[in-house]
């Protein structure tokens, strides 16, 4: 992202909230050299069509004066700061693995992927080939790279792209919620038929069309 705007985001992160006046002055101490206000509103109106600051609100003064606009950040605007998520999650697995027994641990992750499903409304009146277009919607949403085709046994639904990698190399309980995932969204136990942890170039389960 362009440095200034860069910048201001990190102005309103640390401030929470701020006018136009309190951001040039932090970006004059930032970068060093002025900068005007027109400028500022033509960075933050950018960053407003990105849907990275919000629209600005009216803050009363506690002094006499007109009121001021002051800007914030968008949730959308938290991805651009670093964060410790996968080192968390990572931390989080091992632990569970650590502590609990197989069985325990598989039923857990099995709880999340239901979870996951749930997010999903399932027609048990459709058909799988709707199905399979609903789970493949879900699924590329977040983050697989999903679609399916036609074969002779039914449907090979393939996911070209983890999600959880390079996690998912150590472990195999993602997998395996991956399966219950899969399973849930179609109601029906899928063949795991390739594998990228057997060195396959995508995960690639087939659903039997007799499973309807």
């Amino acid at each position: 992202m362009q440095q200034t705007r860069q910048y201001i985001l990190d102005i309103l992160s640390e401030n929470g909230e701020a006018t136009v006046d309190e951001i040039v002055a932090e970006l004059h101490i930032r970068r060093g050299k002025l900068i005007t206000p027109v400028t500022v509103r033509h960075h933050i109106n950018l960053l407003q069509a990105e849907e990275l600051v919000t629209s600005p609100e009216l803050r009363r003064r506690t002094s006499p004066g007109r009121p001021q606009h002051v800007y914030a950040l968008t949730d959308k605007a938290r991805d651009h700061f670093p964060h410790n998520f996968e080192r968390l999650i990572t931390g989080l697995v091992r632990q569970i693995e650590q502590t609990f027994p197989a069985e325990t641990v598989n039923v857990i992750f099995e709880g999340v992927a239901d979870q996951m499903a749930d997010d999903v409304p399932y027609d048990p009146s459709s058909t799988l080939e709707d199905r399979l277009t609903t789970a493949v919607e879900y699924m590329s949403e977040h983050g697989y790279n999903a679609d399916w085709e036609a074969c002779d046994e039914g449907f090979i639904l393939h996911t070209r792209n983890c999600p959880y990698h390079p996690l998912a190399e150590t472990t195999s309980a993602l997998c395996a919620m991956d399966m219950r995932l899969v399973s849930s969204l179609l109601g029906v136990v899928p063949r795991l038929i390739s594998h990228v942890s057997n060195g396959d170039r995508e995960c690639s389960f087939l659903i039997p069309s007799f499973g309807e």
